[in-house]
């Protein structure tokens, strides 16, 4: 009898410790980043910022007094290795996926993280991927409906456009983006003068910039991935492209800057993100991130830090790890800086995941990324 009290004892024993061990036991976070390929700068970002925001974190307690444990996995910048990592991440038991950056990858990853009922952030940009009807997919940038229509705008208001020629990349990122913008100038009355495709990786763009040229618009959109987007710019300063270059976060990016030099100069764009905001919180951040890397943050290392910051803040909320609570509790949200330090900028989000927040009009000037103008959340005057 005394024996069969010991087990029954015993077992009790660990059915209660159960719960006393979940609440010790790190929570898992993946993230899907492009650490090699075409993507690699972008993903590079993205993933040193959810790493500074996880070292800060854990440092402060964790989050409901768990630490994290963050896996990053390179997606090679290609769809098809997302989708198999998305897959291993779900049966590793992540809490939530980031990434990846890259549009492409994450259309096809995020059906495995919608099946398996797990929150997505993306750094990716392209409206075809909140209008899904995806529950579980969250935005770290503005999607490209959002952001358009400020650069149309812009473009007619202060560079008093009548025409534009544009070159964008043909990828998933890309003809979203150049759809999306030729509503948007159409809806302004600008006309489009050039209608200029070019392939991802591309090197040369001496034709492109030709036909450019050649079209006489009053102002060139560029719209393309970091390296292609500096060899564009390169390639406009060596034929003495005379209009203004006007583009869209990544071209005034910090490593478009680097590695398009003096060409960078002169270069305008809509920055939903940038290291170079007037902004103590942001300023903090960029100084941490440099000590940390040894190289200045672009918008895609202020997305990873930020979207790590918003699941410690939303599951604070919510008041336990439950991932169909979350992203119902994403739906509809309003974070402050106040009361959400790490977040940096007071951010909401639709019922369809898309952010809402200030953004910033950026040029290049003497090598650097200055602010020119911060224009107020789409919400701001509701």
């Amino acid at each position: 009898m005394r024996t069969l009290i010991r087990i029954a004892a015993f077992l009790s024993s660990i059915v209660l410790a159960q719960p006393l061990l979940a609440q010790n036991t790190p929570v898992k976070i993946f993230g899907l980043v492009e650490l090699s390929g075409t993507g690699a700068t972008s993903g590079t970002n993205f993933n040193d910022g959810i790493k500074l925001a996880v070292k800060e974190i854990n440092a402060a307690g964790g989050i409901l007094g768990r630490k994290i444990d963050y896996t990053s996995n390179d997606t090679q910048s290609q769809p098809q290795v997302s989708k198999a990592l998305a897959v291993k991440a779900i049966d590793d038991g992540a809490y939530v996926v980031m990434g990846p950056v890259f549009s492409g990858s994450i259309l096809v990853s995020m059906v495995e993280t919608r099946r398996a009922g797990v929150p997505n952030f993306t750094g990716g940009e392209a409206a075809a991927i909140t209008q899904q009807g995806n529950p579980y997919i969250f935005r770290t940038s503005f999607t490209q409906s959002t952001a358009m229509p400020k650069v149309a705008r812009y473009l007619k208001d202060t560079v008093h456009a009548k025409t534009v020629a544009v070159i964008w990349v043909n990828n998933d990122f890309g003809k979203g983006g150049r759809d999306v913008f030729v509503k948007a100038i159409e809806a302004e009355g600008i006309k489009l003068a050039a209608d200029i495709s070019t392939d991802p990786g591309q090197l040369d763009f001496s034709g492109a910039v030709l036909k450019a040229k050649e079209a006489n618009a009053d102002a060139l959109f560029a719209y393309s991935n970091e390296e292609e987007s500096a060899r564009v710019l390169r390639e406009l300063r060596k034929q003495g492209y005379p209009k203004p270059v006007v583009g869209e976060t990544t071209l005034t990016g910090q490593k478009v800057i680097e590695l398009a030099g003096d060409a960078a100069n002169g270069a305008v764009a809509h920055v939903g993100l940038t290291a170079d905001a007037p902004d103590p919180g942001i300023q903090a951040f960029a100084a941490k991130f440099q000590k940390e890397y040894n190289y200045k943050p672009d918008h895609n290392g202020l997305k990873g830090y930020t979207a790590m910051y918003i699941v410690k803040a939303v599951t604070e909320k919510v008041g336990k790890f439950d991932q169909k609570a979350f992203a119902d509790a994403m739906h509809g949200i309003k974070l402050s800086v106040k009361q959400y330090p790490g977040i940096l900028m007071d951010v909401s989000f639709d019922n369809n995941g898309d952010l809402d927040r200030e953004s910033f009009m950026t040029k290049v000037v003497n090598g650097k990324q200055e602010i020119i103008a911060t224009l107020p959340a789409l919400s701001a005057g509701k």
